[in-house]
């Protein structure tokens, strides 16, 4: 069968010392299972024009350096763009910036996280609303997940169920309407990434009261949170007509 492809909006790249492992699209690409050519990136933050959906099965946003507080010209662009793409049903799903972007796309509010930094293997708590997501729906009330962020989702969009938070986040998932979620944390992040990240965040971490060297002592592998990326590529490819739905 002929999939339609994913578009993946690249919003930021990775630290300097990880880029051997590629860019945040193939992160992605690799823990969502799609070969190269299931998938067409789109550098955002570097002006490529954004396409219309309608050809894609659906859309992952990735993670990125830069604050959706900044209101930088691209990245405006994009939440209007991301707005007009929900708002027309394209399945969506935003990491990090992108969870964070598209709360602003749909009207959530996006700031610095008063709880300070979260870094490492975090556990993760699902709301109620988590136990009937297409997503979510099966996964235990806690897992473990990566992450690694400064600002936030404060306050979702208006309709939005919350699906999961951590100790310090108190919207680390949301998803509004039918088809369109976002995630603070990293689900795709192995954990030589995470340990990358903390190592290079070790002095922001210090600043918020954290211990780098315990954090990354801590990392372990965080597969429950990683299978999410594969569970939203059956969903939009069933949205969209192309293929079945399993959990899993």
């Amino acid at each position: 069968m002929n999939h339609l492809p994913f578009l993946i909006v690249e919003t930021g790249r990775p630290l300097a010392s990880l880029r051997r492992y590629g860019r945040f699209p193939h992160w992605i690409r690799v823990a969502a299972g799609l070969e190269e050519q299931e998938t067409v990136v789109v550098d955002a933050e570097h002006g490529d024009p954004l396409p219309d959906v309608r050809g894609y099965a659906g859309v992952l946003v990735t993670g990125s350096a830069a604050y959706v507080t900044d209101r930088a010209d691209w990245s405006e662009r994009s939440a209007a763009w991301l707005r007009e793409a929900v708002h027309g049903g394209s399945p969506v799903f935003g990491i990090c910036y992108g969870h964070q972007l598209l709360a602003h796309a749909l009207g959530g509010q996006v700031d610095y996280n008063p709880a300070g930094r979260e870094s490492g293997t975090i556990e993760l708590s699902l709301d109620p609303a988590a136990h009937q997501d297409p997503l979510f729906s099966g996964l235990p009330s806690r897992f473990p997940a990566h992450a690694t962020h400064l600002q936030t989702v404060l306050r979702a969009p208006e309709g939005a169920s919350v699906l999961a938070r951590s100790t310090l986040d108190g919207c680390h998932a949301f998803r509004w309407g039918d088809r369109a979620w976002g995630v603070q944390f990293h689900p795709e992040f192995a954990t030589h990434h995470m340990r990358g990240y903390v190592r290079a965040r070790a002095q922001c971490i210090r600043q918020h009261g954290g211990c780098a060297r315990s954090i990354e002592r801590a990392i372990t592998a965080a597969p429950l949170a990683r299978q999410l990326l594969r569970r939203f590529v059956r969903q939009a490819r069933h949205a969209s007509g192309h293929g079945a739905v399993k959990q899993g």
